[in-house]
């Protein structure tokens, strides 16, 4: 089991202490936050996009392929009625130069993505008092 240490600061900022790391959060200024970070739902969507790059990054460089000019566009649909981002859409744009025979696997690679993979098969959560 690994833990990660949570931290309320002043205002509306909160840290995360995890693997010798401190991941600053805060709100925006009209949730009444001061903004000196993104807030936590913006890092969730972050590490979605984040981590279909790695995958992306991670095939190219097993083929010897440059990532140069390669980015990824990440869209977030939201549902009206119920306030919720409803789809996520990853767009990768791919220099002209890219190996046409790797276009479709590149995309497969960005699916192996295991944020995607954790939100498709959510963990349980549990809240406890201590």
């Amino acid at each position: 089991m690994k833990e990660m240490k949570i931290v309320l600061g002043e205002n509306k900022k909160v840290e995360a202490h995890y693997k010798g790391f401190t991941i600053y959060t805060d709100q925006p200024e009209k949730a009444g936050g001061d903004a000196d970070a993104p807030a936590p739902f913006d890092l969730f969507l972050a590490s979605i996009g984040t981590c279909a790059g790695f995958y992306v990054q991670a095939f190219c460089n097993q083929r010897g392929i440059s990532t140069d000019h390669i980015e990824l566009v990440q869209r977030m649909h939201h549902d009206r009625d119920t306030k919720m981002i409803s789809k996520i859409e990853i767009d990768i744009l791919l220099p002209a130069d890219f190996p046409q025979q790797y276009r479709d696997s590149v995309v497969r690679a960005a699916e192996s993505c295991s944020v995607k993979k954790h939100i498709a098969n959510s963990p349980e959560f549990v809240l406890n008092i201590k």
